[in-house]
Parts: C-alpha cells; sequence; structure tokens
C-alpha cells in the first residue's frame, strides 16, 4: 500500500488538476486536466521557475494568468480545480480505508516505464490496488477481443498459464473475452497479474474475487479514471497504451480489421514502438490479426504452441529485427524531474 505521506509535496495540486477526485458534480467544478494538457503547464510552471503546482495553490485567477500567461478562462479552470483541496483530504481518506492507493507523475513511485514511453501521454494520476512496484516489474501483455472465438480463448489459457509457471507477470486489460481469459489463466497456474481497468478501481473491487486476489498479492489493480467511475469504450480505448506501455512484450490473440479497440491499441503500439507487439498467427486467426502483421507487427505462429513455460525472452525470439530494437532502447521522458522538492 502507498503511504501518502511518502507522496510528492506536488501530489495534491496534479490530483485536484488532474482528476475529478472529491468533485461536487452539482457545482459544476471544471473539467479536468488531459495529460497533454497537463505536461504543457509542468513546462510552463518551470519556465516561470515554480517549484511546482502547489505553488498555484492559494493564487486567484489573475494571478496565475499573469504568472504563467495562460488567459483567464484557463487561470479560471486552474483555480476552480484547486478550490476544492478540502474535498479532496476527505476522500482520498475514504479511498485510503478501501484499499485503494492513488499516485502522481512527481511522485518516486509512480512506474517509470509509463513516463518513458509514453511522454506527454503519460496520465498524471494513477489510482490502484494492490502492489504498486509491480507496476515497474514488466511482463508480457495479453490482449485481445471481447468476442473471440474458441480457438483464440485456448491459445490464450495456454500463452497465459505458461507465463505464470515461468514467473513471468501476465499485463492484461480486464475486459471480457481475451483479457479476462488470460487473468483468470494466469491466477490459476499461480501468477501474478497487472490489471489496467477500463473503468475506476473502486467497482472493480466491489467483486469479492478481486478483493481476495488482491489481498493475497497475486493481482494489482491500476487505472488512470476516478475510483468509480463507469466502463466506457472511450475509457477502454484510452486505457490500451498503458497496457502495452506496463510489460516488456505484447500478444494480440484475436483483432478485427479496421476498427475496435484491439485494432487501435495495436496499431498505436506498433507506430508508437512501446514494446515489441506479436500478433497470433495461423490458419484460425481472424483477418485482423493478419492485417496488423502487415501493418509492422510481427507473426507468432501458434502450430505447436505448448511450452510449459514461456519467458519474455522467448516471445521477443519471434519478434522481428525492428521490435527486437524497441526492446533494447527507449527515450527518456524527464516529466518526472520538472520540480524540485
Amino acid at each position: 500500500m502507498i503511504d501518502f505521506d511518502s507522496l510528492s509535496p506536488d501530489a495534491p495540486a496534479i490530483i485536484l488538476l488532474c482528476s475529478s477526485v472529491g468533485t461536487d458534480r452539482s457545482a459544476g467544478t471544471a473539467r479536468p486536466l488531459g495529460p497533454r494538457t497537463w505536461a504543457k503547464l509542468a513546462e510552463g510552471l518551470r519556465r516561470q521557475s515554480f517549484r511546482g503546482p502547489r505553488d498555484l495553490v492559494g493564487l486567484s485567477a489573475d494571478e496565475i494568468d499573469r504568472s504563467l500567461g495562460v488567459g483567464v478562462e484557463e487561470a479560471t479552470r486552474y483555480f476552480s480545480l484547486l478550490a476544492r483541496g478540502g474535498q479532496l483530504a476527505f476522500e482520498i481518506d475514504r479511498l485510503r480505508s478501501r484499499g485503494i492507493w492513488v499516485l502522481t507523475i512527481a511522485d518516486d513511485a509512480y512506474p517509470t516505464r509509463l513516463a518513458d514511453r509514453l511522454g506527454v501521454d503519460a496520465p498524471p494520476v494513477l489510482f490502484g490496488s494492490g502492489d504498486a512496484s509491480a507496476l515497474d516489474r514488466g511482463g508480457i501483455a495479453i490482449v485481445g477481443s471481447r468476442e473471440a472465438d474458441d480457438a483464440a480463448v485456448a491459445f490464450t489459457e495456454r500463452l497465459a498459464s505458461a507465463a505464470a509457471r515461468g514467473g513471468t507477470p501476465v499485463v492484461s486489460g480486464g475486459a471480457r473475452g481475451i483479457d479476462v481469459s488470460a487473468m483468470r489463466a494466469a491466477l490459476a497456474a499461480g501468477g501474478t497479474v497487472i490489471g489496467v481497468l477500463p473503468e475506476g478501481v473502486e467497482r472493480r473491487l466491489r467483486d469479492a474475487d478481486t478483493r481476495v486476489a488482491v489481498a493475497s498479492g497475486q493481482v494489482v489493480l491500476v487505472s488512470p479514471y476516478q475510483p468509480v467511475a463507469p466502463f466506457s469504450a472511450g475509457a477502454a480505448m484510452g486505457r490500451n497504451k498503458l497496457i502495452y506501455a506496463l510489460a516488456d512484450v505484447a500478444v494480440v490473440v484475436s483483432s478485427a480489421t479496421g476498427s475496435g479497440g484491439t485494432w487501435t491499441g495495436a496499431l498505436e503500439a506498433i507506430k508508437g514502438g512501446w514494446v515489441p507487439v506479436l500478433i497470433r498467427d495461423g490458419e484460425d486467426v481472424p483477418d485482423g490479426n493478419r492485417a496488423l502483421i502487415q501493418k509492422g507487427g510481427s507473426s507468432l505462429p501458434t502450430k505447436g504452441f505448448v511450452a510449459e513455460t514461456v519467458s519474455v525472452a522467448d516471445l521477443l525470439g519471434f519478434a522481428s529485427v525492428r521490435e527486437q530494437s524497441v526492446a533494447e532502447t527507449s527515450a527518456p521522458y524527464e516529466q518526472q524531474a520538472l520540480f524540485d522538492e
């Protein structure tokens, strides 16, 4: 569990600016900042020699505008978001009582692979439950369609079980279909799972089995969305990049062609070069899989795939030369070093 007292001095201000935690919806609070808007503000604060967003707390909208030159409308937005500090304190205490932690991009415990790989698209605030340090251990991402066929599910279960037996975490998205099949198979084989949720963590923890798995240390849940946020297709699309960025290698089991969350997320990961992306290949795979291979993913043949254990290194052996180079290099991002303590 994260010790809230160990968070960065800027953490409360970042949570206020970049999440809707503690929001009184009836009061019409301003829309929180997204990752790119946050990154732009963080850069402006650095240029003006602010210690961090904590220095904005207590300033009027006019003072914020004069300091940063962001315009009255944007300065008013910042002021409105920062003005709910009292509500935030109560909400953080409530979340802690439910075993939910919060991390910001200014905190030492924030997973460095997200900041390194996603840059300005790294979520400034994460909510989670379980061992947060597991988020930087890597693993094998297993993703695919919510409407997968029996062959895809069977392959998923073999792969996730083999990863678990080899001591490699499985990273997946917590949605029905391939995601849930991978997570259940890994847990059944005694492995560990990182679940990147398309909804709020608090909602998922309402399930008793999930709470037990988290308490046992087998599962860590993480989400960039407020703890009570409902599932939405947009949220699922938005969290896809986190699944890839938290892994060392990704396997796409089943994808439609040209649309859908799996297709979009895989294509984004291939273009972004975050991790090598392997695509299940064989006679019975959907057309979307073959199309993703044409788009730059690496073929992962399914014929004869009966390995007892599977490691990241094993899968990297199937990656193309280009994909292998992705695993060996990363462009560091300096967002975590923007502010001095």
